[in-house]
């Protein structure tokens, strides 16, 4: 008996220590930019931010990559209903998410008069805050950004515009590349834009809601309520009639391919640039505006990775054979400074 309770001691002794574990940190982040937006976008903003298993264990620092969501999607979404934990833990960096929504599904990472100042939010304040309170690389060299969808879209924009914060970006599926095949302003339903008295008015109408969010980002106006933007087209006499001077408007500040003439110098001083998307995506705009895209980067001399693989409207974005797995992670692995 004496023999055994000795040899149970030994064993017990001997037992392998705890495997240390990834976190999810939730934070509140109390924001100066969204003051005085017209559709009430609150100042506190929430963040989720993902920690490597080893983060507690030691002191290093880490590379970060903050990631962008689509329509509708919080802080959480990746982690909520997705493995994205688990594909995070493949690799060694921080990763953060906040939530980016407004009533009608997203701000488009935009300053706005009407829903509020969102790059200041993401510059000016999250990125800061991060570097403060995480053991960080706190250098653009250090520091990616990437999306999925609309995510994607805000991926590329942040890319363009402040390669001093951002050293890389991966942009899976973004939208908003330019134009289509189907000219924008006969997406939306007009008559319910034309008569809602608020948001909820247009309950399920899915594209009147994504439009009414583009045009909030970038057609604001904060004296024209209730939905407060300028619109492309009215209807008159049972005839859809565009706004050629807006329609020119939302063009030059909405569509990624617009932008490139302004910002391909900006491009190509990242340390990497790379989008994808599915050529099975039910919405054929996407395909096509996306190829125009690439075609732009092109003529400016833009360097940049791109593939068109087969799926659909970011069907193949997460999973161990999912395009986080096999593309995003190892991209980030390779141009950024560890």
């Amino acid at each position: 008996m004496i023999r055994f309770a000795l040899v149970l001691l030994v064993l017990l002794g001997s037992a392998a220590p705890a495997v240390a574990q990834s976190r999810l940190v939730s934070e509140r982040l109390v924001s100066k930019a969204f003051s005085g937006n017209r559709i009430g976008t609150a100042a506190e903003r929430r963040i989720t931010v993902y920690l490597p298993a080893d983060y507690d264990t030691g002191a290093k620092r880490y590379p970060v990559i903050y990631y962008l969501n689509g329509f509708w999607e919080d802080e959480t979404r990746p982690f909520a209903i997705t493995d994205a934990k688990t594909q995070f833990d493949k690799a060694g960096f921080i990763v953060v998410t906040a939530d980016f929504t407004t009533p009608a599904g997203t701000s488009w990472y935009v300053n706005s008069p009407v829903t509020g100042h969102w790059e200041d939010f993401l510059i000016g304040e999250l990125v800061p805050h991060i570097d403060a309170r995480y053991r960080t690389l706190a250098t653009r060299e250090s520091r990616g950004v990437a999306g999925d969808r609309v995510g994607g879209h805000g991926a590329i924009r942040f890319g363009m515009k402040y390669p001093q914060v951002f050293g890389a970006v991966y942009a899976l599926h973004p939208i908003g590349a330019g134009s289509g095949l189907v000219p924008m302003h006969t997406r939306p339903n007009w008559d319910r834009l034309t008569t809602a008295k608020s948001v909820d008015d247009l309950g399920d109408d899915f594209m009147s809601k994504i439009f009414t969010s583009i045009f909030q980002a970038h057609l604001p106006n904060p004296d024209r309520p209730p939905l407060y933007f300028d619109p492309v087209a009215e209807e008159v006499d049972g005839e859809l009639r565009v706004d050629s001077a807006v329609r020119r408007r939302l063009g030059d500040s909405f569509a990624l391919e617009s932008l490139v003439p302004a910002y391909a110098g900006n491009l190509n001083s990242l340390r990497g640039f790379k989008l994808d998307w599915g050529r099975n995506d039910a919405n054929q705009d996407h395909v096509w505006s996306l190829q125009a895209f690439v075609r732009t980067l092109d003529e400016y001399g833009v360097s940049y990775e791109a593939e068109e693989y087969r799926g659909g409207f970011g069907d193949r974005t997460w999973g161990d054979d999912g395009r986080v797995a096999t593309d995003l992670l190892p991209f980030f692995e390779r141009v950024l400074i560890r």
